[in-house]
C-alpha cells in the first residue's frame, strides 16, 4: 500500500515515514502544500496523511482543491490544531479522519488501516487465499499448505500487493510504485530479485507455481499459468 505523508516538519515526516515503512507501506513525503496537491492528484496513493500548517498552501485548502478535482483518496489530517472548530473544518473539507499531535505511531497506523478497510470490499478483506497459499493481513501470518512462511516486511508487502491483485498482470513499474517509494528506480532489477526471493519461500519444491512471469511486462499471481 502506498501512502503520501504531507508534512513540513522534517523530524515528524521522518518519524512517520520510518514507522510506516517498518509496517510494510511504501511512503512518499511532500514538504509543502503545492507539492502535496500535485502528488495527491497525479500519483496512485492508497492513503494521504496531511498536515494542516504547511508552506504555500495549508492542508485544508489542499484537501478542498484535491476533492474539487474529483480525487477520492482517503485522507487523514494530522495536526496540532485540536479545537472542535479545527476538526469540523478539516472534516467538512473532505477529510476521512483527524488525528491530533502529539500522537502514537501505533494509533496512526491503526487509523490508516481502518481507512483502507472502508475504501472497498477487497481492501476490507483481511485473509487472502490462492490455492493452498493463505495470508492473514491482521496477524501478518502467511502459510503455504498449512506450513508457516517467514517473510521480511518488504516481502510481505510485495505478496500482499500480488494477492490483492490476484489474476491481474502487474507491471514492474506498478509493483515498484506500490511496494517501494516513488523514487525507486523501476528500471533496476530490485523487483525481480524480490520476486525471486518470494518464489523461493512460498513455492520451493511445490509442483504448483503461483507467481508467473509475463515476459517483457511483469508478474501475475494465479493458480493457473496465463
Amino acid at each position: 500500500m502506498r501512502v503520501l505523508v504531507a508534512e513540513d516538519d522534517a523530524r515528524v515526516a521522518s518519524f512517520v515515514r520510518r514507522g510506516l515503512v517498518q509496517e510494510g507501506f511504501a511512503v512518499d513525503v511532500a514538504r509543502d502544500g503545492r507539492s502535496a496537491f500535485h502528488q495527491a492528484l497525479h500519483e496512485p496513493y492508497d492513503v494521504v496523511v496531511l498536515d494542516v500548517l504547511m508552506p504555500f498552501v495549508d492542508g485544508v485548502e489542499v484537501l478542498r482543491q484535491v476533492r474539487g478535482q474529483g480525487c477520492r483518496v482517503p485522507v487523514l489530517i494530522l495536526s496540532a490544531r485540536d479545537t472542535v472548530e479545527d476538526r469540523v473544518r478539516g472534516l467538512d473539507a473532505g477529510a476521512d479522519d483527524y488525528l491530533v499531535k502529539p500522537f502514537s505511531l501505533a494509533e496512526l497506523t491503526a487509523r490508516i488501516r481502518a481507512l483502507l478497510r472502508r475504501r472497498g470490499a477487497d481492501v476490507a478483506v483481511s485473509v487472502f487465499r490462492v490455492g493452498d497459499l493463505e495470508m492473514d493481513v491482521a496477524t501478518r501470518k502467511v502459510t503455504r499448505g498449512g506450513q508457516r512462511v517467514s517473510l521480511t516486511p518488504k516481502e510481505f508487502a510485495l505478496l500482499e500487493y500480488l494477492l490483492r491483485n490476484r489474476g491481474n498482470v502487474l507491471t514492474r513499474t506498478m509493483i515498484a510504485e506500490h511496494v517501494w517509494d516513488q523514487h525507486f528506480d523501476s528500471c533496476s532489477n530490485v523487483v525481480d530479485v524480490f520476486i525471486r526471493h518470494l518464489r523461493a519461500k512460498i513455492e520451493g519444491d511445490s509442483p504448483t507455481k503461483l507467481i508467473h512471469t509475463i515476459r517483457g511486462v511483469g508478474y501475475v499471481l494465479s493458480e493457473e499459468a496465463p
